[in-house]
């Protein structure tokens, strides 16, 4: 267990990226990710396999089917990362979220392999009190263990919920602790969302290096401004340098994660390359 007060206080950070080196994209339509970075002059892309909030079997509507995505990526220089839908909580004590969140998320996992997907994010979840805390920690282990890890597994931190197993340091700590003795461990990393750790409490000037401190890694960011207000808990995104989280904050941890950047903000490849300006510029 890290010492409480001493995150990141022993983890050297990761070579600080340069606007050149920098790797960016966007979440784009499902449909032609590849497309979709061309457009905006990324490098890479991130989208959903299906519906985000629905249950069903995830579809892939690429022409060509997962070869030809896989194959065309490959060939335009762009990474793939899925999103996995937003309704899957398998920390969750009930057993009718549970049990088809560990479903869909094999069924994504699979789908992000055939595509080469870099990883696979999925959110943190969520138990129902603070008694079942414990429980939901050991339900991740378990969909760790009983999940076919075929690419990385990215876990992301959350905005809200006073019960989230990935909002709070504390939380986080402890379902790494959980989640580190399963076996498949090593295919488990994670994505820090700025929007989510802004209106989640955490302080940007440090939640680098105290990230890494609890994980060992960051895999992925999730470069968010944020509508509301800081440990707010809304989870509500908006474009670079347009909402309450202070530029050079937004631009340290870029730099200090020294990770791939996807924007999850609005609008379309304009805005987006706007977006990737942006930080490119503070870099």
């Amino acid at each position: 267990m890290v010492p409480a007060g001493a995150y990141g206080s022993a983890m050297p950070d990761a070579t600080p990226l340069t606007a050149t080196t920098l790797r960016i994209g966007a979440h784009v339509r499902h449909d032609d990710p590849v497309a979709a970075a061309r457009e905006r002059g990324a490098t890479l892309s991130q989208f959903f396999v299906g519906d985000p909030q629905g249950w069903k079997k995830p579809v892939l509507t690429y022409a060509g089917g997962a070869a030809a995505l896989r194959a065309d990526a490959e060939a335009a220089g762009v990474d793939l990362y899925v999103h996995a839908p937003y309704v899957v909580n398998v920390a969750t004590l009930n057993n009718r979220i549970r049990i088809p969140s560990r479903k869909i998320l094999q069924q994504q996992m699979d789908v992000a392999a055939e595509v080469g997907a870099k990883g696979l994010i999925v959110h943190g979840g969520h138990v129902g009190s603070d008694a079942e805390l414990e429980k939901g920690f050991d339900n991740w282990r378990k969909a760790v263990e009983q999940t076919d890890l075929k690419v990385p597994l990215l876990i992301e931190n959350t905005a809200g919920g006073n019960h989230a197993m990935a909002r709070r340091l504390e939380r986080l700590e402890r379902l790494w602790e959980a989640i580190s003795g399963a076996e498949g461990f090593g295919s488990v990393g994670f994505c820090l969302d700025t929007c989510h750790a802004h209106a989640g409490g955490a302080d940007l000037a440090a939640v680098v290096g105290q990230v890494r401190a609890i994980t060992g890694r960051i895999d992925l960011v999730h470069l968010n401004d944020s509508r509301d207000a800081a440990d707010s808990g809304a989870d509500r995104h908006t474009s670079l340098g347009q909402g309450q989280i202070d530029p050079d904050l937004l631009a340290a941890v870029v730099r200090d994660a020294g990770a791939p950047v996807v924007c999850e903000t609005p609008g379309g490849a304009e805005e987006h390359r706007a977006d990737f300006d942006w930080i490119r510029s503070r870099l």
